[in-house]
């Protein structure tokens, strides 16, 4: 993990500073609130911690973008309107969009994946812009890593679907990883696109066809706000399936390996106040996880007939039951 200095610092002795303040900040989100509100309260916990309550000295702004990628650029510039002090964007999408938007105000992206990629920042140690924050994950590799525990769940699956969103700037990056990894696995990858709901039973019809054996979903927020449908058709179809977040696991995925969103977005909160408190984006180090969680759902196991080694279940941080 980069150490960040000041942001490990207590910041008690600096709330004086905010006395009679009322700081406005934009929350631009490409998932709906209702997908991610244990993650929010999280958030919004910690920047009380630290001084800021909403209602009192804080005024959010939030705008959901409810799964859809396109809505985002016309909720960022809404937010550069009512000159917000800084934006907070959760997810590679939502951080683009801002970006996009304004190269003045402050915005302090969440989850995004490959930052330096996709050209959030300059590097995650010197990020040289208005952009800064924490990123999913130290790599795209976390990807290809996610396709070796899929494999290693269903070591007879030689064809594994991988399902995205195009429309999701982060799709790219993640899926040349995953390519890379499946040669390396020799295992041979079906790439199926859904960029929303409309799209997800003939994505699931097109996996049947080809005869996919398993399910790995690349990365995209968009599909927070459908994890219990998109959960549904896998089990449905019979598909042991792969996620990115423990979120989708809850609703019925079989296994999620990634970092844990409600306790790292804390993180965050400390760049907001930083930033609030007079730090400058382009000087605060980019943060990357550390820390990475295998969740895997047994009644979903079971649902679809799969018998998981007992090597991998030793190794799971959670077997939800």
């Amino acid at each position: 993990m980069l150490l960040l200095g000041p942001l490990a610092l207590g910041t008690g002795h600096l709330r004086a500073q905010q006395a009679g303040r009322v700081a406005r900040i934009g929350y631009l989100s490409t998932p709906s609130r209702e997908s991610v509100e244990h993650v929010l309260d999280a958030f919004l916990r910690k920047l009380r911690e630290l001084g800021w309550t909403e209602g009192q000295n804080l005024v959010i702004e939030y705008r959901w973008a409810e799964g859809n990628v396109q809505r985002l650029p016309a909720l960022a510039a809404e937010l550069v309107r009512l000159e917000v002090d800084l934006i907070v964007a959760p997810a590679g999408s939502a951080a683009l969009a801002a970006k996009n938007a304004t190269s003045s105000v402050p915005i302090v992206m969440i989850f995004a994946s490959d930052p330096v990629e996709l050209g959030l920042v300059a590097s995650l140690s010197h990020p040289g812009g208005n952009v800064t924050g924490t990123t999913y994950t130290p790599g795209a590799d976390i990807f290809g890593k996610q396709l070796q525990i899929l494999r290693e769940g269903v070591p007879t699956a030689s064809r594994v679907a991988a399902l995205g969103n195009p429309a999701d700037p982060s799709f790219g990056p993640a899926a040349k990883e995953v390519e890379t990894a499946a040669r390396a696995l020799r295992v041979g990858l079906q790439h199926v696109d859904a960029r929303g709901p409309e799209e997800f039973e003939g994505a699931f019809a097109t996996m049947t066809r080809e005869r996919a054996q398993a399910l790995l979903v690349i990365g995209s927020s968009t599909y927070l706000v459908h994890s219990r449908r998109l959960a549904e058709l896998a089990i449905k179809h019979r598909l042991p399936s792969m996620w990115n977040f423990r979120e989708h696991v809850e609703a019925g995925g079989l296994m999620a390996y990634s970092i844990n969103m409600t306790d790292f977005i804390g993180r965050a909160a400390i760049y907001v106040d930083r930033i609030l408190r007079g730090a400058r984006p382009a000087d605060l180090a980019v943060e990357q996880p550390t820390k990475f969680e295998l969740v895997i759902n047994l009644k979903t196991a079971k649902a679809i007939g799969l018998v998981l080694p007992q090597s991998l279940l030793l190794r799971a941080d959670e077997l939800i039951q």
